[in-house]
Parts: C-alpha cells; structure tokens; sequence
C-alpha cells in the first residue's frame, strides 16, 4: 500500500459504481460482497491485475434511489440492496490487504426526502430541524417561489409543501432537498458523519456538487444569462463536445447566471472545517467535484496554504474535441493558474458522462485512441481516475426509453438520453449477462460485449486491458511521473501532435502523441538523444534505445526516456 501523507499524488484511482460492478446474488444489482470478490483483479500485487491504488466508489448508502443513491436518506446505514455495514468492514480489510485505498463519495449539498432529518424538518415550521434545510414564504398573494433559480436537471429549484405551506429549495431533483450550511448544528452533523467512515477505515472522500454547499443568504434573483460577468480564461466553447455544449444551451439553468446559488465564500470556511477533520487522521484525502466556468474560481478551492481540497478535478479531458491543441490547451491553463502546492485530478468519464471511447469517436481508429488517451491520463502532472469498464473499452449504450432508469433521461429524451447509457453492467465475459449477473441486470449489458470483456481481453496480449496494465504498473517504477514537473514542448512539433516532459531530479521523461491518422516525423532537440523508448500504444514497437528522432504511427503514443532537455 502507498504510505505517507500524499500517497494520493503516487495513486491510480479507479471509480466503481456499486450498481454495475458485480452482483454477488443474481438479483441484478451489483454489491459490496461482488465488489470483495473481484478485488483482485484490480490489484492483486502482480502485473497481471490492474495495479489500481485506491477505489472511489459511488454512493451505496440507503437511499429510496430517486438519483441513485445521490439522495441519501441515511448516511451512517448501508442500503440492503448493496450489503451491511459487515460487509463493508470486510471491503475495506480485503481492500487494503491488496494494498487498495477506499474513497467515499460524500454527498452533502443535500439529503434525501426520506431522511428523517428532512422529515422532521418539514412536520412543522417550529420543528428543531427546520432550519436545517432551507424554508421561504411564497411571494405575493399567488405565493410564487422566492426568487428565479432553476435545479440542475429540470424546472424550478423550488417545491411547495402543502403541510407548512412554504417552499423548500432543493438544486436537483424535488426528491433531493438541499441542506442549509449556514447551520451551524448542520456542520457539526456532517463532521459526526465524516468521522463515523474515518472511522471504520475509510481513506477519505469524494466531494458531491461541493460548490453548490452555501447559498446567497438573502436568496436574490440569478441574473439573466446575456448579463454574465466577462471572464478572460472562460473555457472555450471550441475545447468541449458540441453535445455537452447543445445540452447545456437549451437547459433551462442556462439561461440564467449561477451567480447566487454557488460559490459562495462561506463554502470556503466549509471545506476548511473538512480538512481540519481530515487532518487529524493519519494519511486521509479528498477530491472535490467542483463546476464552473472561470477557472480561477474553481483553482481556488485548494485554500491559502493548501488547508481545503487535496484534489480537485478537472473535467476539460472529457470535454475536448479529438485535437491535439485542445488537450494541450486544456492541460496548460490548470497549469498556469493552479497554485504551486496544488494537486490536479484528472479522468475521461465518470458517471455522468458519455464514455469516452463513444464519446471522441474514431470508428476502426476507436480503440487506438483509447490506447493514446489512457497513456495521456496516466502520465499527466497529477492523479489520474479510471471510470470502470474503460479499461476494456466499454461503449456507451443507446438504450429504448422504455428501458431508462435515470431521470434526466427520462425527462428529455429524445434530445438527451440521460446517463445510463455510461452505467451499464461491467462487462467481465461475453453472453447475455456479460459475467455481471446471473439474473435479469438493471440494466441491458452495453455494445460489443464479446470483445469488450475482462475474459476476451485478458488473453490478448495487444488488448487494451493488458495496455493498461502495463501502464499502470510502469508508471509505479517511473518517478518522473508520480512526483516530476510538467513542461510542453511545442517547438518544431506538428500541430496535430502533443508532447510534454515529465522531470524529477532523478528522471527525464518525454511523451509524444500523434493525434492523427497520419504518421509524423518528430525533430527532437539533440539534448534529448539518446533517447530509450519504454513503451508504445502500437505494442509491435518494441522497447529499445533511439539514436536519432522516431516517427509516430497514427494516433500512435510513445513514453522515452530522454538524456536531458533544452534550456
């Protein structure tokens, strides 16, 4: 196991989603004891298992499901359909056995409806907990909602409660009220809560929606969205997918600007109350899901000093169109604006995001750009997240409406097909239940399933599995990549390829990615040769030592070690 305070910098992390993992029972639905049973295969010591360092796992706390398990009605209970709290004891004993770290998602902008916080909450206007979510009157004599905010999947941000007669806020689903952070017993429910997971042996969490936490307290209007502040490093329009950026212009949140209703300063003192707890535990970590469109705002969720999130992530690489200058871009601006002592995180999908091997296309060149993408994710300046199935290349599912579970999907469907297409089963062999499930799967088994398998893949020594794998556990033997620094190198490169060093005091490396289907001459700096090429996307070229400037296949990637690099 990764010892010592940042053992997190060194780690790959990997993203289970409970649901889709592996089912123990046949009941169709993933769980702790299938996820115990293929913990081996995620790191079993050898290079022959993924070499994964630590597991962030979607929630499997009890929930009524109306998002999930991203509406928690009981924060300390696992839900029935995953296991037990015994269950989860064993988890993280068998996962930290296998030297495997295990990450909670923390999910506390808001509750559940079913929680009886909330219950309490809305049983009477003088209840103690009243306050622990947000209430307002109605305005005027229709009694409208208290000001113009939108949630962010559909329709008003507010629902009215015919017992009390006032509105609740809640920023997603109705069903997903959100908490008031201004509480001050609030705070110190959730810290009782952090402690409880710290204390059975959790590693630390993943942090929920964590800029929404703190409102404008006088609840003002959101300005309209042709009235947006001008922001110079706004991330461009041109470096997303047009699908995510069709989305998101004919969303009804868009049309307005989240000025009031996140990042809020008071999230700041928040966050700072997480790492105090945190810190008093030996070898904890945190990652933060924070959104926005000013890069600034979200570089400053590190604190002064480094005293709020460890990580942050970073979502530009699951935005970018297939351009070598738009991953460069990307990957440049954090490097300029975060702080020093700042730690980046970086992944390609997760959960709520087309998969990426769907999403940046390819046709007969997808699986060589899934091969150029993971060795890009895996040797960038930071830590780099695995969302389940990529390793194998698992497709994004077009499923019927019908067959939808998630309920963005069902709402906007056909213009958006919500996110269950990027959660279907893991797909561990072929056949009808692809080794998930011995029963009828929640949801259909995704595109492919005869190729795209553990099994299938495990015997292909060219498959992108075992390409992984090699990534994965070389990157352990190469310090220049855990800890080194990160420069781009841009001088005589072609514009449709993408190299950049990786430096530490002991180490020189450099990676080259042809981002075309095309081969590419590269003139490297006399300084760099010798040059030894350590492993390449294209798994014919073998490793050996270069005298003079190699070529890139198409949308091929390599990894040299390099004598020494220019002023």
């Amino acid at each position: 196991m990764l010892t010592g305070a940042d053992w997190w910098r060194k780690a790959v992390f990997y993203q289970v989603y409970p649901r889709s993992f592996y089912d123990s029972n046949g009941d169709g639905i993933g769980d702790l004891a299938g996820i115990i049973e293929k913990l081996d295969y995620l790191n079993d010591g050898t290079p022959g298992s993924l070499g994964i360092d630590a597991i962030w796992f979607s929630p499997f706390f009890k929930s009524p499901e109306y998002d999930f398990g991203y509406d928690v009605a009981d924060y300390c209970e696992i839900d029935p359909r995953f296991g037990t709290l015994e269950d989860f004891d064993r988890l993280v004993a068998e996962a930290h056995r296998r030297g495997i770290r295990v990450i909670l998602d923390l999910v506390v902008n808001h509750t559940s409806h079913e929680h009886p916080w909330f219950k309490e909450s809305r049983s009477s206007r003088d209840n103690p907990k009243r306050d622990w979510y947000i209430w307002r009157d109605g305005v005027g004599p229709r009694r409208r909602p208290p000001n113009n905010w939108r949630n962010n999947f559909f329709g008003p941000a507010w629902t009215w409660d015919e017992t009390t007669e006032q509105y609740y806020l809640h920023s997603f689903l109705p069903q997903q009220p959100d908490l008031n952070w201004f509480n001050p017993e609030v705070r110190r429910a959730i810290d009782q809560v952090i402690r409880f997971w710290l204390d059975r042996g959790a590693d630390g969490f993943r942090l929920d929606v964590a800029h929404l936490y703190c409102k404008d307290e006088q609840l003002r209007s959101n300005p309209p969205f042709f009235r947006r502040d001008k922001v110079e490093q706004r991330m461009p329009f041109t470096d997303r997918t047009w699908m995510m950026n069709l989305f998101s212009l004919f969303s009804l949140p868009e049309f307005q600007v989240k000025k009031y209703n996140q990042h809020h300063p008071e999230t700041h003192r928040v966050l700072k109350e997480f790492r105090k707890t945190l810190d008093e535990y030996p070898e904890k970590t945190s990652v933060g899901e924070i959104l926005g469109e000013d890069p600034q705002v979200i570089a400053s969720y590190y604190g002064s000093g480094n005293d709020e999130l460890h990580m942050n992530f970073y979502f530009d690489l699951a935005h970018c169109r297939w351009k070598a200058g738009a991953f460069r871009r990307c990957v440049e601006r954090w490097e300029r604006l975060l702080p020093a002592e700042a730690w980046p995180a970086y992944t390609l999908s997760n959960h709520d995001i087309v998969r990426a091997i769907s999403r940046l296309g390819g046709g007969k060149h997808g699986d060589e750009r899934a091969r150029l993408l993971a060795m890009l994710l895996l040797t960038l300046r930071g830590t780099p997240f695995i969302y389940y199935g990529e390793e194998i290349g698992m497709k994004e599912a077009r499923l019927p409406r019908r067959l939808l579970q998630d309920p963005v999907g069902k709402k906007w469907y056909p213009f958006h097909r919500g996110r269950d297409g990027c959660r279907t089963p893991m797909q561990w062999s072929g056949g009808p239940g692809a080794g998930f499930t011995t029963g009828e799967p929640w949801l259909p088994v995704g595109p492919e399933v005869e190729k795209r398998n553990v099994a299938a893949q495990e015997k292909d020594p060219a498959s992108l599995l075992n390409f992984y794998k090699k990534m994965t556990w070389l990157r352990k033997e190469l310090p220049a990549l855990l800890t080194g620094s990160y420069r781009s190198v841009t001088h005589g490169v072609p514009g449709d390829c993408y190299l950049f060093l990786r430096q530490s005091e002991e180490q020189k490396l450099l990676v080259a990615l042809n981002f075309s289907s095309r081969r590419r001459e590269l003139a490297l700096p006399p300084q760099f040769l010798p040059a030894r090429l350590l492993i390449s996307t294209d798994q014919s070229r073998p490793a050996k030592t270069l005298h003079q400037s190699p070529a890139l296949g198409p949308h091929e990637g390599c990894l040299l070690q390099i004598a020494g690099v220019e002023g």
